[in-house]
């Protein structure tokens, strides 16, 4: 495992795209910080650059660097999730900014699932992660479901459980706001 996070790590500094595993999907992932690195998943998944991606982080604490101000409500809701939880956060900052909403918001997970949470770690930037298909077409459950198109536009293709056929549960998605309120979008 190791070896394939120093591989994916060196093709995101350089600007790269990469194919990943996630807490949840295999997802195409880049430096959450570089514009023309996001702009290329935008273009390898043939989606509107209006449509939201979310990043991956691997620690709370960061939370701070790419928010305004993370609600308190926030904190326990990290605590507390048992499966993987996707918070859409107002008042991004420090991100691409082709990766912000046009409402000033981004959805961020705190990853727990090893491999992805020690590549956050080791990159120490956070990644977007974003399904690895064409815009339209079914997200692949497991890597031997997603398109040649798809691995073959990426920079790298991880090496690390392609092998698991497990249906992955996608993420709850809940939209946190100033002042307390919030708004489940996806349980």
């Amino acid at each position: 495992m190791q070896e394939e996070i120093k591989k994916a790590i060196e093709v995101l500094r350089s600007g790269g795209v990469i194919l990943y595993p996630t807490d949840t999907v295999w997802g195409l992932g880049c430096d959450a910080t570089n514009e023309n690195a996001v702009k290329r998943i935008f273009e390898i998944k043939r989606r509107g650059d209006t449509k939201a991606m979310l990043v991956l982080i691997d620690n709370p604490a960061k939370l701070q660097s790419y928010v305004d101000e993370v609600p308190d409500m926030a904190w326990d809701l990290i605590d507390m999730s048992e499966k993987p939880l996707t918070i859409i956060y107002p008042q991004a900052k420090n991100l691409a900014k082709n990766l912000i909403a046009p409402d000033k918001t981004i959805g961020i997970r705190v990853t727990k699932e090893n491999f992805s949470r020690n590549l956050c770690a080791q990159f120490r930037n956070p990644i977007v992660s974003t399904s690895a298909n064409i815009s339209g077409n079914a997200t692949p459950s497991n890597f031997s479901e997603i398109s040649e198109d798809i691995k073959s536009a990426v920079d790298y293709v991880v090496n690390y459980r392609q092998n698991e056929l497990t249906k992955p549960t996608p993420s709850s998605i809940i939209k946190l706001d100033k002042g307390g309120l919030f708004k489940l979008i996806r349980e």
